[in-house]
């Protein structure tokens, strides 16, 4: 047999021992994180539901997701152990790491555009006035035309349901 045959065999079984070592170290990595889980510690289980280990177990935890709502689940049902920091924040939405010495961002542009200074410009002053986009009211219209559309509107009888356009 020639070696340029055999070649592809050989990158095959190194590709596949390669994906079952990474895939194996994935599962020792999950189990060695479901193992290290102590009462008081924060949890994700794979169904997304976020919890309170109370006590485990040789196969199982019992996790307290709430006032007197205990859950029994498989250790293998957990998905993540989070730390503190983070349980608190997604759980209870409270941040730790916020420095109130810092400058705030504000919500609205507002306080970015203002100056101290007094504005000449009559439009810059006053927000409260509407801007014209274009359009005309009946009461921007000349009388003529106001008078002549009403009147047009009261010589056409009214159509009642089934009635057509055609004469």
């Amino acid at each position: 047999m020639n070696i340029v045959t055999l070649l592809p065999f050989i990158v095959l079984i190194g590709a596949m021992f390669l994906m079952t070592r990474s895939a194996k170290r994935k599962q020792q990595a999950a189990a060695q994180m479901r193992n290290d889980m102590q009462p008081g510690t924060g949890v994700r289980t794979i169904g997304g539901m976020y919890a309170t280990v109370k006590e485990v177990n040789e196969e199982t935890v019992l996790l307290d997701a709430g006032p007197g709502v205990e859950l029994l689940f498989a250790k293998n049902s957990i998905g993540a152990v989070l730390g503190d920091d983070e349980y608190n924040r997604i759980v209870h939405g409270i941040e730790h790491d916020l420095k109130t010495d810092e400058a705030v961002v504000p919500d609205d542009a507002s306080s970015l555009t203002e100056t101290d200074e007094p504005s000449d410009d009559a439009s810059a002053a006053s927000d409260d006035k509407p801007i014209d986009l274009g359009k005309k009211d009946a009461a921007d219209k000349p009388a003529g035309e106001t008078e002549a559309a009403e009147v047009k509107a009261e010589e056409e009888p009214k159509k009642i349901d089934g009635e057509s356009d055609a004469k």
